[in-house]
């Protein structure tokens, strides 16, 4: 399962942290959208390099950094119906993985915070996996943490058709994408189910009358 937008809300935390950051350092009203703006899609120690001369921070980018791991890790949750069903998945039969894009640090300290590291057999990072999905090597590698050869027996769950979707069925996976109520718009690829959800991703994953691995 992916972890950004999927087992979490990572675009409100985002969003939350940099209301807070600017509150507290007393910012210029615009701070918090500019923030927001550069840290939307992806999150590197590098990005605060030219934040702290646009918004004309003291603090050094690896102090920013640190402070946006530890500050948006306090905003992320995971759900109990969600983690209720990892832990249903499981105890069915099915090995669940974490796959995720990003920084090593930030990750896990999302993963923690939000409660997720006790429900999940294995966690793969982009940064100490040494490939970024859509790649098929971050999916091999996900697969193997997880004890198996990526087959149609393994199914990726995601929110990001490129990332999660059309990565997973280039290295033969099976997909769910979590719509959050939108439409399938990426034309030339179809995901295996669409649902609304992760918990109804799980909940679709549990009612296969096939053996799970």
């Amino acid at each position: 399962m992916d972890l950004d937008d999927t087992l979490i809300n990572r675009r409100d935390a985002v969003t939350a942290w940099a209301t807070d950051f600017s509150v507290d350092r007393r910012l210029a009203p615009r701070a918090a959208q500019t923030l927001t703006d550069a840290l939307r899609d992806r999150a590197l120690p590098e990005t605060f390099e030219a934040l702290r001369t646009t918004l004309g921070l003291a603090e050094s980018a690896a102090e920013l950094w640190d402070a946006y791991v530890v500050g948006l890790a306090a905003k992320v949750t995971c759900g109990s119906e969600i983690l209720v069903r990892l832990d249903l998945l499981r105890a069915a039969g099915w090995t669940v993985g974490v796959l995720t894009n990003g920084a090593t640090d930030i990750q896990r300290a999302k993963l923690t915070a939000a409660g997720i590291l006790g429900h999940v057999d294995a966690v793969c990072i982009s940064e100490e996996a040494g490939a970024r999905k859509p790649a098929p090597d971050a999916f091999r590698t996900a697969a193997s943490r997880c004890g198996f050869e990526p087959s149609a027996a393994a199914w990726m769950v995601g929110d990001n058709p490129v990332t999660d979707i059309a990565g997973a069925s280039t290295a033969g996976l099976r997909t769910v994408w979590v719509s959050a109520g939108a439409a399938w718009a990426t034309p030339g690829l179809t995901p295996d189910h669409i649902a609304p959800t992760v918990a109804d991703a799980a909940d679709f994953l549990l009612g296969l009358p096939e053996n799970p691995r």
